[in-house]
């Protein structure tokens, strides 16, 4: 069996990542899940959440805005809607977008039609900052 596992991280802009990692840990629509080389086979639907991989004792955080992955026994292809690696973020501006969502959300009800839309703006803000480090 391998020691490691492909990981191929790509948005509709762009190929972020190609690498060989040692583990790779994605948010799940139904949690966090992790994958190891070797691992079953599966498909899954992805969350809005914080992705992270390891590469010797080096982790590494991106903030995924959901999408899908592939997982075989070799390789790990992660299709998000957006991705940005740490140290793109701009953590000031997420919490600022953050700070937007919250105000928001105090004036919407949940049977309003953009409750969903400025829901998931603030998850991602969230999600922005963790993997950041700003949260």
């Amino acid at each position: 069996m391998a020691s490691t596992i492909r990981l191929e991280l790509v948005t509709p802009e762009r190929l972020l990542l190609s690498e060989e990692v040692d583990e790779v840990v994605l948010p799940g629509y139904e949690g966090e899940f992790g994958v190891l080389p070797g691992h079953t086979q599966f498909l899954a639907i992805l969350n809005i959440g914080v992705m992270w991989y390891r590469m010797g004792s080096a982790i590494k955080k991106i903030a995924l805005g959901g999408g899908f992955s592939e997982v075989t026994h070799e390789r790990v292809v992660v299709m998000a809607d957006s991705a940005e690696r740490a140290d793109e973020i701009d953590v000031g501006r997420a919490q600022r977008a953050r700070d937007r969502a919250e105000t928001r959300l105090k004036e919407l009800s949940m049977d309003d039609d953009t409750y969903a839309k400025v829901h998931a703006a603030l998850q991602r803000a969230l999600v922005r900052m963790a993997a950041g480090g700003g949260g």
